[in-house]
């Protein structure tokens, strides 16, 4: 009797959540992460479908774990929100990150950038935006006919599928939502629900003070009334 002998199976592949990569090198770069990514997942909160991620592992290909990035920030429109331990695309109806935005510091190599800007091309992102807090220096590509070109007319870019608008006019980059109003910091955000908070309170404050006023005038007014009809005179008569 011959024993057919079983193939071997293959080991399950591991897809790490960490390329064991800091976020971020210095203050500057972590600040527009957080600035980008934060007003990203604002502008689309109320759309259950649109992912937005910041320094999440890429895995583009099944079966291939060392094929991956980690883009700072990225964006994938037609898939839900919630927590991922990494973007595995093939669980992901094989939908890539649309849009993928990275922050430069001192410490990025010119050979590690272009060859992040050849992956996300080679991957089917449809727009790529480089920015070097540091020099105040802005990139942009597109995807045309199959592959990136050059935005070379970036100064007021709107981004087609985001709606933003990049503005480099001033000291630093400053990015618009579509309503015109411009990315804000955690901190300038909080500091204007503050503000707005007090604005309402004093407001209150206002109109419980105006509320006051017109029921001591309906009290005199009432008190007066009384004085006269003692006096044998009727207040509706006058």
């Amino acid at each position: 009797m011959v024993t057919q002998l079983k193939s071997p199976q293959k080991p399950d592949v591991i897809y790490p959540d960490s390329d064991g990569q800091p976020m971020s090198d210095n203050t500057k770069q972590f600040r527009w992460i957080l600035i980008i990514q934060q007003n990203l997942a604002w502008l689309f909160a109320d759309d259950p479908n649109v992912f937005v991620a910041g320094d999440l592992l890429w895995y583009p290909v099944e079966g291939d774990n060392k094929i991956r990035v980690g883009p700072d920030v990225m964006v994938v429109l037609g898939r839900p929100k919630g927590d991922r331990g990494s973007y595995k695309q093939w669980e992901e109806e094989n939908i890539a990150p649309q849009v993928v935005f990275e922050v430069l510091s001192p410490g990025n190599r010119l050979t590690e950038m272009n060859k992040k800007q050849v992956f996300y091309d080679r991957h089917g992102v449809e727009e790529y935006y480089l920015y070097d807090p540091e020099r105040n220096d802005f990139s942009g590509w597109m995807r045309s006919q199959g592959r990136f070109d050059v935005i070379d007319a970036i100064e007021n870019w709107v981004s087609p599928r985001l709606g933003i608008r990049f503005d480099l006019s001033g000291e630093e980059l400053q990015i618009y939502r579509p309503d015109g109003e411009p990315f804000a910091s955690y901190e300038e955000v909080s500091r204007s629900l503050e503000q707005a908070q007090q604005r309402a309170e004093q407001a209150e404050q206002r109109a419980e003070q105006e509320r006051l006023r017109a029921e001591q005038a309906e009290q005199r007014a009432a008190v007066l009334a009384e004085r006269l009809r003692s006096m044998g005179i009727d207040p509706e008569q006058l």
